[in-house]
C-alpha cells in the first residue's frame, strides 16, 4: 500500500497541531483568496454497514460523499485534519473539493461546516468552536437549518443539495395544495339554512 496520502492539500497551507492543544488543523501559509482550492479528500468508499464498524478514528476523518457512503482516507494525510467550525472559511465544491469561501488570512485555521456534507448521525458531538453563530452542538440533521442553507448556498454537497431541493419542492406542492384546498367553514360560523 502506498504511503503517499490520499487526500491533497493545497501547498499554501500546513497541517499542525492547534494551540489550544486540542488535536490538530489545517493553517494558512500565505494569504488565500476567495474560491482558491484548499483540499480535495480521498480515499476509500464505505457504505454505511461497513462503515460503522471501522474505528472512531477513522469515522471522524472521513466525509460523507452520498446517502451512506463515506470517504475515509487511506493512508491518513495532512489534508484530513480540516476542522468543523459554525463560522466557516472554506465550503464545498463538489463531493470532495474543499474552497476558500472568503479570502483567509495568514495563520488562519481553514474550516468548513459539517452540515455541508452530514445528513446522518455518525459524528455527532458537542461544539466549542467559539463562533458568534455557534450551534453548541453538530447533529447529521443541521442541513436542514433555514440559515445554514441561505448562508452557504453554492458550497454544499451535491447529496445534501439534492435533499434540500427536494425538502423545497414538497414544500412548495404543500402550500400550492392548501392554496386549492376549499376552504372548511366551521359550524358555528356556518349560515343557518332553514
Amino acid at each position: 500500500m502506498s504511503k503517499q496520502p490520499s487526500s491533497y492539500l493545497s501547498s499554501k497551507l500546513e497541517g499542525r497541531p492547534k494551540a489550544d492543544g486540542s488535536g490538530n488543523g489545517i493553517y494558512s501559509l500565505v494569504p488565500i483568496q476567495k474560491g482558491e482550492l484548499v483540499a480535495v479528500f480521498g480515499g476509500v468508499v464505505y457504505e454505511w454497514d461497513a462503515f460503522i464498524h471501522l474505528p472512531d478514528r477513522e469515522r471522524s476523518l472521513c466525509i460523507q460523499v452520498e446517502d451512506r457512503h463515506f470517504l475515509v482516507p487511506r493512508p491518513i494525510g495532512e489534508g484530513d485534519y480540516v476542522n468543523h467550525s459554525c463560522n466557516p472559511n472554506a465550503g464545498l465544491s463538489g463531493q470532495i473539493g474543499l474552497v476558500a469561501m472568503r479570502d483567509i488570512e495568514i495563520g488562519e485555521e481553514v474550516c468548513f461546516d459539517y452540515a455541508m456534507s452530514d445528513t446522518m448521525p455518525y459524528d455527532e458531538f458537542d461544539c466549542g468552536c467559539g463562533a458568534v453563530t455557534c450551534r453548541g452542538k453538530v447533529t447529521g440533521n443541521d442541513w436542514q437549518r433555514p440559515e445554514l442553507q441561505k448562508r452557504y448556498a453554492g458550497f454544499f454537497s451535491p447529496h445534501v443539495q439534492r435533499k434540500i431541493d427536494a425538502h423545497r419542492a414538497e414544500g412548495r406542492a404543500f402550500e400550492r395544495g392548501m392554496r386549492k384546498a376549499p376552504k372548511y367553514v366551521s359550524p358555528v360560523t356556518a349560515p343557518a339554512y332553514e
